[in-house]
């Protein structure tokens, strides 16, 4: 904490005279949150240093302290200190190139799999009567498009049935259209206490409210949600339980039945997120599986062939269902790529897709590799067939996740600070780290090694290098 702001609280302490200095420093602490002075994990004096600073006593700055917690503006480490909570942006747009902010699919180099995905995609467009794709078309996906992520689903999801699946433009494009739909402006939508940043933007957009759920190292407490559930206007649970992002962690059975069974007993419909559900290893139900009557099963081609594609699937619980969520997605976006769907269908139907899955789990296991070997000695979740994972950095060397993130991805270090996944104003010391995209294993390597000496060493010695 600068000596600055210090400077500012006593000069305002002594002008406020009678007014209550503990009350008052509460509320500075805020106003410094709000201006951004003040940012998530910033470390405040210690009670007895911040009592000579501002010429106070010490049982003042006691209670100063214990009113800024009781506002949820700081937390207090028994043996570390007293940090600030804060108050955790909106995830805005960034102007970073987009390798250093989003988890990019591995692109693997080759050949023959690259001519494999050029070939389908020229001979669909070669092969399809071009007039009729570029026609308006009804929203939710032809016949033959539902047929083939029918084929995708059936493999996450025992048999679903195709008048409940509606094709959407990419996950977070689903996501907009079922907020829409399932949210109205009086409810919220519980969520992860760390969670896809996407579903903050969305909400933000939509001026819907999100409510934060307490979690643990196995995803949202059963307890917490339960809670939400009888003292708020639940619309909806989202969740992201396979391979989660950021953690990379997957929510076990035990847990998902659990959750599943606070849903039904109140009757809160599920949007269950399984973006990496076509790379992942993991056998655990989904929430479709437990609740088929409640969830909305959501998933795409983004972490396993290519974001561009921009085409992506949801299992409604209903067939009405799917009618509305078509809807709402209709009215939002008028009509879906008919030429990328015939371009998809094909590269599913001769197998493509699948050659190109084997191709990114390989690959991602091959670095994951590089990446425990150098960072052996760190404290990370990484789960098989990932390609990102997630690093708690060490509290005694001070490092502020956001300030670490900059400077990793000034560096070619994808790194995103906790700050950007945390909907509960306690952002963890923590970092999501990818390591996907087209850059080789030796990148992986060098990027890995930079991480490494930078967290090795105390915040302020890298400071005063620069």
């Amino acid at each position: 904490m600068p000596d600055s702001l210090l400077d500012s609280w006593k000069k305002e302490i002594d002008n406020k005279g009678k007014y209550p200095a503990y009350k008052l420093i509460a509320e500075l602490i805020h106003d410094g949150i709000e201006s951004g002075k003040l940012q998530p994990q910033d470390k405040l004096p210690p009670m007895r240093d911040l009592a000579d600073a501002l010429c106070i006593n010490y049982s003042t700055a006691s209670r100063a302290y214990g009113e800024a917690k009781k506002r949820g503006l700081i937390d207090t480490t028994t043996g570390a200190g007293t940090f600030i909570k804060g108050k955790v942006p909106a995830v805005k747009p960034s102007l970073a190139p987009y390798e250093m902010t989003m988890n990019m699919v591995i692109e693997p180099s080759i050949p023959t799999l690259i001519e494999e995905i050029k070939d389908g995609a020229l001979s669909a467009i070669a092969q399809a009567d071009i007039f009729t794709l570029m026609r308006y078309q009804d929203f939710g996906g032809s016949a033959a498009t539902k047929e083939h992520f029918q084929s995708l689903i059936a493999r996450r999801v025992a048999n679903p049935r195709v008048d409940r699946i509606v094709s959407c433009p990419g996950i977070h494009g689903g996501l907009v259209g079922l907020i829409t739909q399932l949210c109205n402006n009086h409810q919220v939508v519980c969520v992860d206490s760390l969670t896809y940043p996407g579903i903050k933007s969305i909400a933000a957009q939509l001026g819907k409210t999100l409510l934060s759920v307490k979690r643990d190292g196995n995803g949202p407490l059963v307890s917490a949600f339960e809670d939400a559930c009888k003292t708020h206007e639940v619309a909806a649970l989202y969740i992201n339980p396979t391979m989660q992002n950021p953690t990379c962690m997957s929510i076990s059975k035990g847990r998902r039945e659990a959750l599943a069974d606070v849903a039904l007993r109140y009757s809160i419909p599920i949007i269950e997120d399984d973006a990496n559900g076509m790379i992942t290893d993991d056998s655990s139900p989904t929430f479709a599986t437990l609740a088929p009557d409640l969830t909305y099963f959501i998933g795409g081609l983004s972490k396993c062939l290519g974001p561009g594609l921009r085409t992506g699937f949801i299992l409604c619980p209903t067939h009405r269902q799917a009618e509305y969520a078509a809807g709402a997605l209709r009215s939002l976006n008028i009509m879906e790529n008919p030429i990328m769907h015939e371009v998809v269908c094909r590269l599913i139907q001769e197998g493509v897709l699948d050659h190109m899955i084997q191709a990114v789990k390989r690959e991602a296991n091959a670095r994951q590799l590089v990446v425990k070997d150098i960072l052996s000695s760190q404290q990370l979740s990484m789960e098989t067939n990932a390609f990102h994972f997630w690093l708690t950095l060490p509290k005694h060397l001070g490092w502020n996740p956001s300030d670490l993130a900059t400077k990793l991805r000034s560096q070619g270090v994808n790194a995103v600070s906790s700050a950007a996944f945390a909907t509960d104003n306690n952002p963890p010391l923590a970092l999501r780290i990818c390591f996907g995209g087209p850059s080789s294993r030796e990148h992986v390597k060098e990027q890995m090694i930079i991480l490494k000496e930078m967290i090795s060493q105390p915040a302020h010695v890298t400071q005063l290098v620069q």
